[in-house]
């Protein structure tokens, strides 16, 4: 699971909730996707944090000291 794009996990991560919050599967079953949800969101944590380290090193290799941090658009 490693090596999964950030949009599968996002992906797999809405399924498992979707899932979880339908309430339909037995115990065991639930805590086990509860677990694997619980993995999928750390990594994709992981995988924003590194793209914001990513971001601010373009803006600091350009010569743009300003590293605020990148915000999707205002809704």
């Amino acid at each position: 699971m490693t090596t999964m794009t950030f949009e599968k996990a996002i992906q797999e991560l809405e399924t498992i909730v979707r899932k979880l919050e339908e309430g339909h599967m037995p115990l065991d079953e639930s805590v086990k996707a509860y677990e694997k949800g619980i993995h999928l969101k750390k990594m994709c944590d992981e995988k924003l944090a590194s793209a914001q380290l990513k971001i601010e090193e373009v803006m600091v290799a350009n010569n743009k000291i300003n590293t605020k941090p990148f915000e999707e658009d205002p809704k």
